[in-house]
């Protein structure tokens, strides 16, 4: 066959194919025409989760009827006053998204310019547009999209159900929310409201975190660290989560450039490698951030659906990211994510203790079935008795003030107890904390470990018996082609017959330290990081694994002295809100919120 031109309505659909992919894709083109004509409030109304019916409604500047009628034609924009691609200060600037939608769905506008007598509306259907029609409607746009991929049944294969597209649809419009918290966006399937997000008032930073708060949670808004950096023709602001609040994937990991909600691998990589040595494996931190580029810096042309985006300078992106987020984690270093949910806990039943509960009616019980088993039967009374509590405390101090005297108290208070050899219960001026022993420990080792890693001295102690490792012939290769790397960390190895390695030297801070159990995981952990790896790029997570090994264990009996000096150390150590696998060090139970369980 020979070359020829193809017919126009065959190119709108392969245009379409590329810019309308779900009913999701045509809220996202069409709210952006709405944030580029100036809107304040915005509605979108859905049935059968868009794929019978989209509406948008906008407050904003509207269109004449010479306007609308070019709005429906391709390649027509009014986002590109100088016809510069490398100048783009708008969402849209195409001239694809109606002319797209058109040509898959029948699609009616009706627009009253401000300061105009009356709307106009304008209906296309396959492709065939009408001539502009006065009709009634007040300053803004409405615009209906029904039967969407009518013209192209194959395409409605590929749709999901009416409620996992309405998903998808909340979901990118909460995208473009977040970047544009100074205007309403309200969200209805059939009759029901989906999502209400007025608009938010005071400065930037305020406002956003509002809209964040509104979007992402309380929970993210209360523990969460603001980030602001700048550098060369660069800015970044928003706000990230504190490392021990993570989630199991990066979905809540919102981008933004130029207010332009994007997915950048590049981006995520560098969140990832920021909370390296913070973050457990396979955990993702919360965080929204905006990128705030000069245009002829980026280039948003990428692909029709502008998710992707392209920077001249990589590097410099990547590093000051890197930077800023690592330097607000330092300024957060001692902070763990306060989630618990105390008034979850104040709404739970208390059994009546006068009466026994018959085992036949464990399944009618408000409590858990495991809660009653647990306990002995002749424990059913008003009050336990006082000596069956003392001993369930490991340590306790029986005169405070013979402590407070000689310690120096901190933002962690003053020890009081030990509770089943594991959690460190302490107090301050108004919260009562209580400390994982183990994993605060943990956290303290491996910074020292780090500090000692920096300055090329690590402490190490000679085994007074040098420890024999059995391993298999794979495991031993693996450990001697990093010795080396791992006497830098004063972990000392040398080859022991076919199958085994013998370990000389370990790390000062390490004290009863199961040697043989340390060096099979690392063997372990070497496989898994794989051939290719350089072990130097691996070094935080040696210093993890070996700080696990090293630390006070759970079910080690402290005496009040080394409580304290566990605090004390904890509030001078970086990042000590969290252990090396990004769980919480410690709990913070403020006296107003216990309060609240007893309605005082």
């Amino acid at each position: 066959m020979s070359i020829r031109i193809l017919p126009s309505n065959l190119v709108n659909q392969i245009a379409a194919g590329e810019v309308v992919e779900r009913p999701a894709s045509v809220i996202k083109e069409l709210v952006e025409n709405s944030l580029d004509a100036g809107a304040t409030i915005i509605e979108v109304k859905l049935v059968d989760g868009g794929k019978s019916l989209i509406t948008v409604s906008d407050n904003g500047k509207g269109m004449s009827p010479e306007e609308l009628d070019l709005a429906v034609e391709r390649h027509a924009t009014s986002k590109l006053p100088d016809d510069n691609l490398f100048n783009i200060n708008f969402l849209g600037f195409r001239g694809e998204a109606l002319p797209s939608i058109a040509s898959v769905a029948r699609l009616s506008i009706i627009s009253r310019a401000d300061g105009a007598d009356n709307a106009w509306k304008i209906e296309v259907n396959g492709g065939v547009k009408s001539k502009p029609m006065p009709a009634a409607h007040s300053k803004g746009t409405r615009i209906e999209v029904r039967d969407l991929f009518y013209a192209t049944p194959a395409r409605l294969k590929f749709l999901k159900s009416g409620s996992s597209e309405t998903a998808q649809c909340i979901d990118i419009l909460q995208r473009i929310a977040l970047a544009n918290p100074n205007v309403a966006f309200y969200l209805y399937d059939g009759d029901k409201k989906k999502l209400a997000l007025p608009a938010c008032s005071g400065d930037l930073f305020d406002a956003r975190l509002e809209r964040l708060s509104d979007v992402m949670g309380r929970e993210f808004a209360e523990n969460s660290i603001l980030i602001n950096a700048e550098r060369e023709y660069i800015k970044i602001n928003g706000y990230i989560s504190l490392p021990t609040l993570n989630k199991a994937n990066s979905l809540s990991q919102f981008l933004f450039v130029n207010n332009r909600p994007v997915r950048d691998k590049l981006l995520l990589g560098a969140i990832r490698g920021a909370y390296q040595d913070v973050l457990a494996s396979g955990r993702y931190p919360m965080c929204a951030l905006f990128f705030e580029v000069e245009p002829k810096y980026v280039d948003v042309n990428v692909h029709p659906a502008k998710a992707e985006v392209r920077f001249y300078d990589n590097a410099l992106v990547r590093g000051l990211l890197v930077s800023a987020i690592r330097n607000g984690l330092n300024l957060a270093a001692n902070r763990s994510a306060n989630i618990l949910n105390l008034e979850q806990l104040a709404q739970d039943k208390i059994p009546d203790f006068d009466t026994r509960i018959p085992e036949n009616e464990y399944l009618n019980s408000p409590m858990p079935r495991n809660y009653y088993t647990n306990l002995h039967p002749t424990s059913f009374k008003r009050q336990a008795d006082l000596p069956d509590l003392e001993h369930k405390f490991s340590v306790k101090v029986e005169n405070v003030e013979e402590f407070s005297s000689n310690v120096d108290v901190g933002p962690l208070g003053l020890a009081k107890a030990q509770f089943h050899d594991t959690y460190i219960i302490s107090q301050n001026e108004d919260s009562i904390i209580i400390v994982d022993q183990h994993a605060a420990h943990e956290r303290i080792v491996m910074e020292k470990l780090k500090e000692g890693l920096k300055q090329g001295k690590i402490a190490t102690q000679m085994l007074l018996i040098p420890e024999v490792v059995d391993l298999s012939e794979v495991e031993k290769n693996r450990i001697l082609s990093a010795a080396d790397d791992l006497a830098k960390l004063g972990l000392v190895v040398e080859e022991f017959g076919n199958a085994a390695v013998i370990v000389r030297e370990i790390p000062a801070l390490l004290n009863n330290c199961e040697v043989k159990t340390l060096v099979k995981d690392l063997a372990q952990e070497i496989a898994e990081w794989g051939n290719g790896f350089e072990l130097t790029e691996k070094l935080h997570l040696v210093c993890a694994t070996i700080a696990c090994h090293g630390s006070v264990r759970a079910g080690r009996r402290l005496n009040i002295e080394e409580m304290n000096a566990l605090l004390r150390d904890m509030e001078k150590t970086p990042h000590s809100g969290q252990c090396n696998h990004g769980r919480p060090t410690y709990v913070e139970l403020k006296i107003a919120d216990i309060a609240k369980l007893f309605d005082r």
